[in-house]
């Protein structure tokens, strides 16, 4: 497949994405699938070279969804996995194993540092945490420059742990 070819598909599925993220969702989870979706397509073997259009743009919303709790009611915004399969005309559980494919490759969990949504980033128990020799403990339990130094380092994307020794 050549680059054009490539370049043709991750532009299929922005605007799939696109569509059901303005119909159901927001434009943060827009740009959590865009993001997904550059990424894809840079990879050696790019996945979605093969199968239905459909399918992967489906999987990619599941994916982001379902480590931001989307399937989540007391959330918002909220959404189904069935939804998500009936919008694309799709199985949900081809989708659903197609989005596991996609988390595996990526290694995404649950506050993901570079798929969570601004509200799960906010709201991430573990911003308050910091790793002291091998233990978890909380931030506010270090000196205060220490603190400062921690803030720095994550507010630039990078986490910091310390050791005694």
């Amino acid at each position: 497949m050549t680059k054009e070819e490539i370049k043709k598909k991750e532009k299929q599925l922005l605007e799939l994405t696109g569509s059901f993220c303005a119909q159901k969702l927001d434009d943060d989870y827009y740009q959590l699938c865009e993001k997904l979706i550059l990424k894809l397509g840079r990879k050696r073997d790019v996945p979605f070279k093969s199968g239905k259009i459909e399918i992967w743009a489906a999987a990619i919303i599941h994916a982001i969804g379902s480590i931001n709790f989307l399937f989540d009611k007391s959330f918002e915004p909220y959404s189904t996995a069935e939804q998500i399969s009936e919008f694309f005309g799709t199985k949900k559980s081809t989708v659903s194993n197609k989005a596991r494919q996609i988390k595996d490759m990526f290694k995404m969990g649950y506050y993901d540092s570079e798929f969570s949504t601004q509200h799960m980033t906010g709201n991430n128990p573990f911003n308050d945490m910091v790793m002291v020799n091998g233990l978890i403990v909380p931030l506010s339990s270090i000196p205060e420059d220490l603190q400062e130094m921690v803030r720095k380092e994550r507010a630039e994307g990078r986490d910091i742990e310390f050791t005694t020794e």
